[in-house]
C-alpha cells in the first residue's frame, strides 16, 4: 500500500549489504530473548521507493519515535524526535539541546551525530559537535529524556511545534501541534530543573516569551553554564493538555530512563514471546523477530484512561472499557497482518474490528473505513477490503463486535460510496454501469477523464477496482449467509463472479474493456496503462492483477484451461523478462520492485500468489518458491526488505511464511502450507493452547515436504482449516533436499465456504 509523491530514497547506489549496524547486533550466543533478535534498521534503505523507519515504541502504542533524518545515509538529525502520529510520519514535536552562540539557535537543530544504539524500547546516540549524549525511553503515551553536556557554556532546551502553540506555566511547557482535519496531538513537558530564562526563537532573533503560536512555535529554555545533566519527561494526549500531564503522572511518575526501558524489553519480549522459533541461523531468526515487531507497529491504541479522540467525528467519546485502534491501512492488511492478530491475540484484533464499526456510526455515513489513521479516514487506494477482516475473523470464532452492524457498514462503502480509488465522494455514473455491466469501465485510449469522483493522478484503475470489489462482494455474501440473509447472499455471491467479465479468454489474462464492451487495444500486459500502470491495474502490471481471484481460485483455474496450464502460467510469470531496461520499467512501475521476472515481491497483491501451486497440484513449487523468495528478499541488512513496508503489509507475509503456512483468502478459515524455515515453532495462543510446526529431518537445504501428519493423523493436503488447530495441535512435515511430486499432489479442497453453487447469468 502505498502514498503518492514518495521520494526516491536511495541516495546512492553503492552497495550495502553487510549486517547494518553491527554494534545493534548481539553475538548469537549471547541472545537470551525474543527482541534482542529485533533489528530496526532491516531495510532502511529502500530499494526505490519507501523505506522501513527504525520506530522505538511499545506494542500497538501511539507514542511512537524514530530518528528524524533524510533517510538512512543521511549525516545530519533533524532534532530529538517526540513522536511520529502516523507511520511514515514526521516528528509533531521536536526537542534540540544546545550549547553555543545564540546567533546559531533556531526551532530546530541540525545535529551531526554517531554511536546510535536502537533498540524497539530504547534510544541513544551521541552529538558528537554538539557533545551531548542522549538517552531515551518510552512508555505508551510518555517519554523520557536523559540529556549529558561536555561543554563549559550555557546550556539551550529548544522545544518545537511545526504548527501550533507552546506555553511555559514556570514549571511546565504545554502545547499542540495541528495536524490534519482539525485534529490536535498535545504535549505536557516537565524539565528536571527550572531555566534561568525562556525565550523564543524567531527570525534569527531570541526575545523573552511564555508563549508561541504558528509555524514553528517554539520556546527555548535557558540554562546556565556548568549544567552537566538534564532530565526531560513528557506525555502526549489527542484529548487535552491535561490528559497528556495525567498520562505523563501515571506512566512515568519517577521513574527512570533505565527503568522504562527495562519494562520495555519486558513487554515487548512478551509480545514476541507468543511465537517461539528453534533451528535456523541467527539471520533467519533476525529477519523473523523483526518482521513480527513491525507486525505491532500498527494498528495504534488511542485510549487514554478510558477516553479517546475520534477524528471521524471530531469527538471525544467514552471508550467504556474496550481500547478504541485507528492507523490501519486496510487494502494490504487484510490480507496477512489482520490474519496473523486474530490467530496470536484475538482480543485485541476484535477490539481493532469494533473499532471499525465504531469509527463507521461516527462518520457522516455508515461506511466502512478503508484507511483509517489518527486524522480520520483518508479513503486511500482502491476497493473496500475491511470486509474481508470481518468474515476472516467471525469465521475463526472472533465474535465480540457487532457482526450485524458491521455488514451494514461494509455493504454501505461498497454500495453507496464510490468504487473509484482515492475518493470518498458518493457513488456515481461509475457504480450505475458496475451494477448494470458487472464490470468497471476502462476510458478508451487518449480520452480525458471528466467523471469527478476520479482522482486525477490515481485514475480508474478498472481491472483493480472490478476484481477487488469481486473479492469484496463475496465476503459481503458470506457475511449475509451468517446472518441468514439469503436474499442478499444470493445477490452477492452472484456478483462476486464479475471478475470473469473482464477476462480475455484468448490471453488468459484479465483485460481492461471499455464502456462499449471491448477490449481496450492495442494492449501490452507489462506497461500499459500508464503510470504505476494506474490506468487499468494500480501500482502493478497485468501479470500481477492476473491473480487476483482470491475468493475462487478453482473458477480462475478453469478459466485458464485447468491445473496444467494454470501451472505453466504460474511458471512464465517467474521467467518472464521486464521486458525493457530497469530503469525504464521502474520509471514506470516503482512500486513493482522485489522482481523475479514479472513477479513482484515488494507489493501486496503479490502475497498469496506462490501458494497458488497448492491449488492446481504442485505444492513442491510453493515450497520451492516461498524459501527462494524468503532468502533472496527478506535479508538481515539494510536492504533487506524489497518494497514499501506499511507497518505489517509485508512483515505478517515473513512470519507467516517463515513459520510454513499462510492464509491465502480471508475469510476461508483455511491455510495453505508452505516451506518451514525453522526446525520447529510454537505459536501459543490466548486459550493456553499451542500450534506447533515441526520440521522433521532438519537442514537448511530440506525445503521440500516428504509426508506429513496433522494431530497425529496422516495429512496429504497442501492446507489445514483453523478448526484443526484452534486449540493446539501439532503440523509435523518430513523434510528432504528434493521434491515429493506425490505429496499434496490432489487440488487444495475449497472447503464450503469458498466454492459458490450460483452460475451467474451473462452480463
Amino acid at each position: 500500500m502505498k502514498i503518492n509523491f514518495k521520494k526516491n530514497v536511495l541516495a546512492a547506489t553503492f552497495a550495502v549489504f553487510s549486517i547494518c549496524n553491527a554494534q545493534q547486533n548481539p553475538k548469537a550466543s549471547e541472545v537470551q530473548n525474543p527482541v534482542d533478535y529485533v533489528n530496526p534498521y532491516m531495510g532502511n534503505i529502500s530499494h526505490l521507493l519507501v523505506p522501513t523507519y527504525p520506530t522505538i515504541h511499545l506494542p500497538n502504542s501511539f507514542l511512537r519515535v524514530y530518528p528524524e533524518r533524510r533517510d538512512y545515509t543521511s549525516v545530519k538529525l533533524n532534532g530529538l524526535p517526540m513522536v511520529v502520529t502516523s507511520h511514515r510520519g514526521s516528528s509533531a514535536f521536536n526537542l534540540s539541546p544546545f550549547q553555543g552562540n545564540e546567533k546559531n539557535i533556531k526551532p530546530v537543530i541540525d545535529y551531526c551525530y554517531d554511536q546510535e544504539k536502537l533498540t524497539p524500547y530504547s534510544y541513544g546516540v551521541y552529538l558528537d559537535e554538539q557533545q551531548i549524549m542522549v538517552n531515551f525511553g518510552l512508555s505508551h503515551q510518555s517519554a523520557c529524556y536523559d540529556l549529558q553536556f561536555s561543554k563549559e557554556e550555557a546550556v539551550y532546551l529548544i522545544l518545537n511545534s511545526k504548527n501550533g502553540e507552546m506555553n511555559w506555566n514556570g514549571t511546565a511547557i504545554s502545547g499542540f501541534q495541528l495536524l490534519e482535519n482539525d485534529t490536535k496531538v498535545y504535549l505536557y513537558l516537565i524539565p528536571e530543573k527550572l531555566p534561568q530564562t525562556v525565550l523564543n526563537a524567531a527570525a534569527g532573533l531570541l526575545k523573552e516569551a511564555k508563549t508561541a503560536q504558528g509555524a514553528n512555535a517554539n520556546l527555548v529554555l535557558k540554562y546556565a553554564t556548568g549544567l552537566k545533566k538534564l532530565n526531560v519527561k513528557y506525555g502526549i494526549s489527542f484529548i487535552d493538555v491535561n490528559q497528556a500531564k495525567r498520562n505523563l503522572e501515571r506512566e512515568i511518575n519517577s521513574k527512570t530512563v533505565a527503568q522504562l526501558q527495562q519494562e520495555g524489553r519486558k513487554i515487548w519480549n512478551e509480545s514476541l514471546g507468543k511465537i517461539k522459533i528453534s533451528g535456523g541461523d541467527y539471520n533467519e531468526k533476525t529477519v523473523f523477530y523483526t518482521s513480527l515487531y513491525r507486525c505491532f507497529e500498527r494498528s495504534v491504541c488511542v485510549s487514554e484512561d478510558g477516553r479517546y479522540y475520534s477524528a471521524f467525528d471530531k469527538k471525544i467519546h467514552q471508550d467504556k472499557g474496550r481500547n478504541f485502534y485507528t492507523d490501519d491501512w486496510i487494502w494490504d492488511s487484510y490480507r496477512a497482518h489482520h490474519p496473523l492478530r486474530a490467530l496470536i491475540e484475538p482480543k485485541k484484533e476484535e477490539d481493532v474490528l469494533n473499532s471499525f464499526v465504531l469509527m463507521a456510526e461516527q462518520m457522516d455515513r455508515l461506511w466502512m473505513p478503508t484507511f483509517p489513521e489518527i486524522t480520520g479516514d483518508s479513503r486511500r487506494m482502491n476497493s473496500n477490503h475491511g470486509v474481508a477482516s470481518i468474515i476472516d475473523a467471525y469465521r475463526k470464532g472472533l465474535r465480540n463486535f457487532d457482526f450485524a452492524k458491521a455488514y451494514q457498514a461494509c455493504k454501505g462503502g461498497i454500495e453507496e460510496k464510490t468504487l473509484a480509488p482515492w475518493s470518498g465522494k458518493p457513488a456515481g455514473e461509475l457504480e450505475v454501469f458496475y451494477k448494470n455491466k458487472g464490470y468497471y469501465p476502462a476510458l478508451e485510449v487518449g480520452l480525458e477523464e471528466t467523471v469527478p469522483e476520479v482522482h486525477p493522478f490515481e485514475s480508474r484503475q478498472p481491472v483493480a477496482v472490478t476484481l477487488g470489489t469481486s473479492y469484496d462482494e463475496w465476503c459481503l455474501s458470506q457475511i449475509a449467509e451468517e446472518l441468514g440473509k439469503k436474499e442478499e447472499a444470493d445477490y452477492f455471491r452472484k456478483a462476486s463472479f464479475n471478475y470473469r467479465n473482464l477476462f480475455n479468454s484468448e490471453t488468459k489474462f484479465f483485460h481492461p474493456k471499455d464502456k462499449n464492451g471491448k477490449f481496450i487495444e492495442p494492449f501490452d500486459y507489462i506497461s500499459s496503462g500508464g503510470m504505476g500502470a494506474r490506468k487499468y491495474f494500480g501500482e502493478n502490471n497485468g501479470w500481477i492483477y492476473r491473480w487476483d481471484v482470491q475468493h475462487n481460485i478453482p473458477d480462475l483455474i478453469n478459466l485458464m484451461g485447468g491445473n496444467e496450464e494454470f501451472v505453466k502460467n504460474l511458471d512464465e510469470m517467474f521467467t518472464k523478462s521486464l521486458g525493457k531496461s530497469k530503469f525504464e520499467f521502474y520509471a514506470q512501475l516503482p512500486d513493482h520492485t522485489g522482481n523475479v521476472g514479472q513477479f513482484s515481491m515488494a507489493n501486496e497483491p503479490s502475497l498469496h500468489i506462490p501458494y497458488l501451486y497448492n491449488y492446481a497440484g504442485q505444492p513442491w513449487k510453493t515450497q520451492k518458491y516461498i524459501r527462494k523468495l524468503l532468502s533472496e528478499w527478506f535479508r538481515n541488512d539494510l536492504m533487506g526488505v524489497p518494497g514499501d513496508e506499511d507497518g505489517g503489509g509485508l512483515s505478517a507475509f515473513v512470519v507467516f511464511s517463515q513459520l510454513g503456512f499462510y492464509p491465502v483468502t480471508p475469510g476461508v478459515p483455511v491455510y495453505s502450507i508452505g516451506s518451514p524455515v525453522f526446525e520447529s515453532s510454537s505459536v501459543q495462543f490466548e486459550n493456553g493452547k499451542a500450534f506447533k510446526v515441526v520440521a522433521k529431518n532438519y537442514a537448511p537445504e530440506n525445503k521440500y515436504i516428504q509426508s506429513a501428519t496433522l494431530n497425529g493423523q496422516e495429512w496429504n493436503n497442501p492446507w489445514f482449516s483453523h478448526e484443526a488447530i484452534k486449540d493446539g495441535g501439532v503440523l509435523e512435515l518430513t523434510m528432504g533436499n528434493l521434491p515429493n511430486t506425490l505429496w499434496g499432489n490432489t487440488p487444495l479442497f475449497y472447503n464450503q465456504y469458498a466454492i459458490s453453487s450460483v452460475v451467474p447469468s451473462k452480463q
